[in-house]
């Protein structure tokens, strides 16, 4: 069987857009291929038909290799919380909680369901592309590793190691990379990828042969900066600390960056649109008084984050907002944050307690240990919608006899306030179809593309594909992996 990896000089250096591109070009040319990482460490997260979760990383991949979703894509799933803990997933259904001190002994005897899960998806294709995690480089995290070398070394995976030339250094990244590993490390990497150039790769032809030449290793091109990436949903929130916003003259929808924010990419849609201006709000930044619409995003951590936001005083700010008129979209945590308060009697998240909402909807929430996770589709505001459930908890109230949906089998979900303005929902992902954005975009006074943001991944991820087959030696990656040419 076929099987290749790809690892990074650290992280955001671009490996899950590397993998999905590949993913999608070994597809184009007629093979059957799936997407695998080993272990993610992600809040944001997909729902499989299954009811199982994994890194919306594996899910955008899955997607380029034209593959339905499975939890084997991603048999282990860091999902971290507050005090310093992490939810831990395994083939898609939670396990427990590991704490920062107990983490590098719990992983180790993970590594035979790894290993299983890679041989279960390998019988299943042509070729498996293997996604790393941070950077073999930190060997501080080699022993009892599962995710980069401890993983790549028991399934003797070849590794390609990807270096990030837009943020400086790539040539010590690379280099330094072998430097600091360990040899029988060392000879698992077969070659390299420089990504993210701008301008002429010319220009770089003598740094890319003095890695080849100290390295030993063989270069397989260098990929130009890919404008089609910004149409691609991320999985790593250190995207957010870019910022956006800025654009004048359009509508604002504003969002607070929470500490345990997840499943941003909910927003991708309404940043894609043309007449909207997507600002999200960090730490220590006031919500802007002249923002149409509030949205409060997910949560891993729906108590520590709703602490965070009154300690900033955007509670403050999203009750200015709307005593103005303004609207407030809450979606899973955000959702609960909009009730009158939030239960944690179990000590699901962290010590038993409970914590005052907003007060915009008249709803309580207990959180329990059960966790719903499923693919839905329903109507709101008129529209057909698909998207998925995934949250811990029970939502009640008065509100909640007014439904922001109606799921396919007449379930409600969410709740809408009297006045009208605030909405509520559990629902993820019910902007990537035009209708019901559009139906929400009219409410606050914007006029929508119309867009379907599934169709305009797609098209990004052929365009991802092209450049890679015209840049980068894809043959000859998949010829290293074992699936010809």
């Amino acid at each position: 069987m076929a099987g290749l990896m790809l690892q990074g000089t650290g992280s955001d250096v671009g490996k899950s857009v590397l993998v999905a591109g590949l993913c999608r070009a070994a597809a184009n040319r007629g093979l059957t291929v799936l997407p695998f990482k080993p272990q993610n460490m992600s809040n944001n997260a997909a729902v499989t038909p299954e009811g199982g979760e994994i890194g919306r990383a594996q899910a955008l991949q899955a997607l380029a290799a034209r593959a339905p979703l499975h939890v084997d894509m991603n048999p282990v799933l860091l999902k971290p919380q507050a005090d310093r803990t992490s939810q831990l997933i395994v083939h898609g259904k939670v396990r427990g909680t590991l704490g920062a001190a107990n983490f590098r002994e719990a992983r180790r005897p993970l590594l035979g369901e790894v290993l299983e899960s890679y041989r279960r998806l390998e019988a299943r294709c042509d070729l498996v592309i293997v996604e790393g995690a941070g950077s073999p480089a930190e060997i501080n995290l080699r022993s009892g590793d599962i995710a980069n070398m401890g993983f790549a070394r028991e399934a003797q995976v070849p590794v390609v190691l990807a270096g990030d030339i837009d943020r400086g250094g790539v040539i010590a990244a690379v280099v330094g990379t072998l430097a600091v590993i360990d040899p029988e490390d060392a000879a698992m990497i077969r070659g390299f990828i420089i990504n993210k150039f701008r301008g002429d790769p010319a220009l770089f032809a003598d740094g890319y042969a003095e890695i080849e030449r100290r390295s030993g290793w063989r270069g397989f091109g260098v990929l130009p900066w890919q404008s089609a990436v910004a149409r691609l949903p991320s999985e790593d929130a250190v995207v957010l600390e870019r910022g956006l916003g800025g654009r004048a003259g359009k509508l604002l929808v504003a969002c607070p960056i929470l500490p345990r924010i997840a499943n941003f990419d909910d927003l991708d849609p309404l940043r894609q649109e043309s007449g909207v201006d997507l600002a999200m709000i960090p730490p220590g930044t006031p919500i802007p008084a002249e923002a149409a619409l509030v949205v409060l995003p997910g949560s891993k951590a729906t108590i520590a984050d709703m602490a965070f936001l009154r300690a900033q005083g955007w509670d403050i700010d999203v009750l200015a907002h709307h005593r103005r008129g303004g609207a407030v979209l809450g979606i899973c945590g955000g959702y609960q944050m909009l009730g009158r308060a939030i239960a944690d009697p179990h000590g699901i998240e962290g010590p038993p307690g409970e914590i005052a909402g907003l007060g915009l909807l008249d709803v309580t929430t207990v959180l329990d240990a059960r966790k719903t996770l499923e693919q839905v589709e329903g109507t709101a505001m008129g529209a057909h919608f698909t998207g998925y459930e995934m949250h811990m908890g029970v939502t009640e109230g008065p509100d909640a006899a007014r439904p922001f949906a109606r799921l396919g089998n007449e379930r409600p979900d969410g709740a809408v306030a009297t006045d009208g303005r605030t909405f509520g929902t559990y629902c993820h992902g019910l902007l990537a179809k035009p209708g019901l954005r559009t139906a929400l975009l009219e409410r606050i006074g914007a006029v929508s593309d119309g867009f379907d943001n599934d169709a305009r991944v797609d098209a990004a991820l052929d365009e991802l594909a092209t450049a890679m087959e015209q840049h980068l030696d894809v043959g000859g990656l998949l010829a290293l992996a074992g699936a010809g040419r």
